[in-house]
């Protein structure tokens, strides 16, 4: 019996929603678990963190919310190979590809295997503070240093494979899958990557170099980040859900991750068209 996850936007209409599915799920004989998905806005939710990882078991999980659900429930499958699909419930839905009115006729696909599986490339990030490892997150969007409000412009010496790059001397810096790349970092100017393609997205954010560009890298490399002088007020994010303050005896060490995100493509989406829509780009379709 295939037993099927449902994680689900803390939002009344994604749960109503979310319990109209298990039930239709249930009288196709499928077994259901539903867990409310982990909000960063939540005091409660940033206090007790994700609580328990997904069963391994799971033939796939449907995510109900907007993007930031999405990037919530990759967390929450950590290295598991679960496909996920996204039904979007928020306001941004690259990732969140079907709509609430396509639910049942797209589940019905999935539980008929009319469906692919697509892999994306994820990060993995190491925070290194004297000589340990104080924090290690997959991200499947990006990893991004921050300077806070009242702080000067930070100075972020940046190493590719141990061979010192440049210092960036900007309001911070967006490392990025291909798969973020239509996220933070394309509203700082960087490129937008297909999926398919193997790199890694490194974006200034509001550099004072103007020269100081996006580069887009081999994903077989290692990034390292060290903060130069001893600035204060900076802080790194993974995926938008969860950071921490960082300062210059940290180093941050970004690579490819070993686990890639299992995404479910259906028979009629494409890349492409979802690119067009969401960025309203002019032009029907042929």
């Amino acid at each position: 019996m295939k037993r099927i996850a449902l994680y689900v936007k803390q939002e009344k209409e994604a749960q109503k929603k979310a319990n109209e599915l298990e039930a239709w799920l249930l009288s196709q004989n499928i077994q259901v678990i539903q867990k409310q998905a982990y909000s960063p806005e939540n005091s409660q939710d940033k206090k007790n963190g994700l609580q328990g990882a997904a069963p391994p078991d799971l033939f796939c999980v449907f995510v109900l919310g907007g993007d930031g659900t999405f990037l919530s429930a990759s967390r929450w499958i950590g290295a598991h190979p679960i496909p996920l699909i996204g039904v979007k419930f928020g306001e941004i839905g690259f990732l969140a590809k079907i709509t609430e009115e396509d639910l049942f006729s797209s589940a019905s696909h999935i539980l008929s295997g009319d469906f692919a599986v697509e892999a994306r490339t994820r990060l993995l990030v190491k925070i290194i503070r004297n000589d340990k490892t104080i924090a290690e997150e997959t991200v499947l969007n990006d990893v991004v240093i921050n300077k806070g409000a009242l702080a000067r412009l930070a100075n972020l010496q940046t190493y590719i494979n141990d061979h010192y790059l440049t210092t960036y001397k900007s309001d911070g810096l967006i490392v990025a899958s291909p798969t973020g790349s239509t996220a933070y970092s394309l509203a700082a100017g960087g490129p937008i990557i297909h999926p398919d393609v193997q790199g890694i997205i490194i974006t200034p954010i509001c550099p004072f170099t103007l020269t100081n560009r996006c580069m887009i890298l081999p994903d077989t490399v290692s990034i390292k980040i060290r903060l130069g002088g001893k600035g204060s007020d900076l802080m790194i994010t993974f995926d938008g859900q969860v950071g921490l303050k960082i300062d210059h005896k940290d180093t941050i060490l970004i690579t490819k991750s070993a686990h890639p995100l299992h995404m479910i493509t259906l028979p009629e989406q494409n890349y492409f068209d979802i690119l067009k829509e969401k960025l309203r780009w002019s032009g029907g379709r042929m």
